[in-house]
């Protein structure tokens, strides 16, 4: 395993929000109390590339109050850089969070309308700046999703880090409770996409945004491998293309990852997790290992093993973040779950 690389600084843009969770199990309409946690799909990605070592750069916009300072402090607890960060606008995005079990699923309201970040505008922040010492730039799907202004803001980004020769990695990210100005995905996304070098996604927001489909029939590994060639063909600098697959084995969740690098396909063993404490950031989790892999020069498949090790642990931990070190994750990778005491 090559772990000398030069100096990385992982460049994202997107919206930071708090989360608000409905306390001890009760539903939105029983709630009498919610437990805060700070989130955001590229905050998330942010904060454990933060703590594998990475450097990382958090630019959004915010506006000038405690709520905003609180979400910041989190991230910068985590040392992610957010001196980028630009202000303005009323109010910080907000969403709330109905745990789920094993009987029925987990709930999840948006009030994110007219934030801080869905109006921002174009030309209010200086990405040939921003990004002059940045080696790789990053965003998602749920950016465009917002807002047509954060879609155009988006835009600006991504030009300006192609422009600069940058890898840029995407994360398809579709929800499907955004996406309410007017815009359909598929009128967006493709052009943002075009631009990726590596992307994560699945197999449903594929097909939204491109309509490519494959046969539900065939297996995993052959609906990825067929995909990545069509997809390929919408997305011409794509290099790599990585997915976490989740399924159900009764109340247990099986999850394994895929991976298609330099020509060559790659998959994990299937990952059983008996219980699962937060599923919400296992995917942002899942974005940081595949990334910190290809960052450090790790063989295919040493890439998705990370990335699907970080998407397993996460599922472990509350809130947003995956809270870990590469010390943890290695040991996960070369023993699996356990239930022994470090000590």
């Amino acid at each position: 395993m090559n772990t000398n690389t030069s100096q990385t600084k992982i460049t994202t843009f997107g919206e930071l929000l708090l989360r608000m969770n409905v306390a001890n199990g009760y539903r939105f309409t029983q709630a009498n109390e919610m437990r805060i946690h700070v989130g955001g799909a590229e905050a998330n990605v942010c904060v454990l590339l933060s703590q594998l070592g990475i450097h990382t750069d958090y630019i959004t916009r915010l506006p000038q109050n405690d709520l905003a300072q609180l979400a910041l402090n989190e991230l910068q607890k985590y040392k992610v850089n957010t001196s980028n960060c630009i202000y303005g606008g009323e109010r910080l995005g907000l969403y709330f969070v109905e745990a789920g079990n094993q009987i029925r699923q987990s709930q999840v309201i948006y009030d994110r309308s007219n934030s801080s970040f869905a109006t921002i505008k174009e030309k209010q922040i200086d990405w040939n700046l921003v990004l002059n010492d940045a080696t790789h730039f990053h965003w998602s799907g749920i950016s465009p999703g917002v807002s047509y202004e954060a879609a155009l803001v988006c835009k600006e980004a991504i030009l300006a880090a192609h422009q600069k020769g940058l890898p840029i990695s995407s994360d398809f990210n579709f929800r499907s409770k955004l996406w309410q100005y007017g815009k359909k995905p598929a009128e967006v996304m493709p052009e943002l996409l075009h631009y990726s070098t590596i992307t994560i996604a699945d197999l449903d927001a594929i097909e939204i945004y491109f309509g490519i489909k494959t046969d539900t029939k065939e297996s995993d590994a052959n609906r990825f491998q067929k995909t990545f060639e069509l997809l390929k063909a919408k997305m011409p600098f794509l290099k790599t293309l990585a997915m976490s697959f989740r399924k159900s084995d009764g109340p247990a969740h099986l999850y394994k990852g895929l991976l298609a690098h330099e020509d060559h396909f790659y998959e994990t063993t299937e990952h059983k997790i008996q219980l699962v404490t937060d599923q919400i950031g296992s995917g942002d989790a899942f974005t940081a290992g595949l990334l910190y892999g290809l960052n450090k020069a790790f063989s295919g498949q040493e890439i998705i093993d990370w990335a699907t090790a970080c998407g397993v642990i996460k599922q472990s931990i509350p809130g947003d973040f995956a809270i870990s070190s590469p010390t943890e994750i290695s040991h996960f990778i070369k023993n699996g779950s356990s239930n022994r005491i470090n000590r």
